[in-house]
């Protein structure tokens, strides 16, 4: 059995490994469209503006956008796929509520629950290319007992830069093998581990993410592999002591 004692903190990815946004955005797709008399299928919205995320991303990453964070790189992209999909009907105000669909999304069933079980032993961070003011009216929405909010904006770098892992870490006093990444996305662990982080794949067969579609178990590259957070807190409980 692997020795998890000297893991002191958990990192959790935040979109599709703690919150369902393909819902949430949807969700706030279709309540904004009836206040403007515009139908379209949201589902489609929310998966075409989660495509550009790692494009948008990128341009900040390779140097051709300044930092830019999360709230606006998310505008941007919406710019874009309204008019990829002829909706033309949403002023810049209505735009800019639409925005904040990534501040009202759901949490996965078992994540409060999990979460909580996860505080007795571990601290417990987020560490999402989120920025903090999203982060932090997100966990007000959603009540997670989340003991510290981690974001890309603390370090002007998104994931997956080995500056924010080495920056998680660092800003929690602990050397990176005493922090555990845990994520939905197999690339986000892999280059947590590549940093010098433990990782933790919990599968969640629902998210779309980036790719298109959901990163399956098995994952033997990662330390752990969990069905969800109460099945990633038994089996860290296993190897308590």
């Amino acid at each position: 059995m692997r020795d998890f004692r000297n893991v002191r903190a958990l990192t959790f990815d935040v979109f599709g490994t703690v919150v369902d946004w393909r819902s949430g955005v949807a969700l706030e797709g279709r309540r904004l469209g009836a206040l403007h008399g515009i139908e379209a299928d949201w589902e489609q919205v929310a998966d075409a503006w989660r495509a550009l995320y790692v494009p948008y991303m990128n341009r900040v990453r390779s140097g051709e956008l300044p930092w830019t964070n999360f709230d606006r790189l998310h505008r941007m992209s919406l710019d874009q796929v309204l008019a990829d999909k002829g909706i033309d009907r949403f002023d810049s105000v209505a735009r800019d509520e639409f925005t904040l669909a990534w501040e009202r999304l759901p949490a996965w069933p078992d994540a409060s629950a999990g979460l909580a079980r996860l505080t007795d032993r571990f601290t417990v961070a987020t560490l999402s290319n989120g920025n903090r003011s999203q982060q932090e009216a997100l966990m007000r929405f959603t009540g997670l007992p989340f003991q510290r909010l981690l974001s890309a904006e603390d370090f002007k770098h998104y994931k997956p830069d080995p500056e924010v892992y080495l920056g998680a870490a660092a800003a929690l006093g602990l050397a990176p093998g005493q922090v555990m990444m845990v994520a939905a996305h197999k690339p986000d662990l892999r280059a947590a581990r590549a940093a010098g982080l433990r990782t933790a794949f919990v599968e969640r067969a629902l998210e779309k993410g980036p790719s298109g579609r959901a990163d399956r178990l098995p994952d033997a590259e990662s330390d752990l592999q969990a069905s969800d957070f109460i099945d990633l807190a038994r089996q860290l409980e296993a190897t308590d002591g």
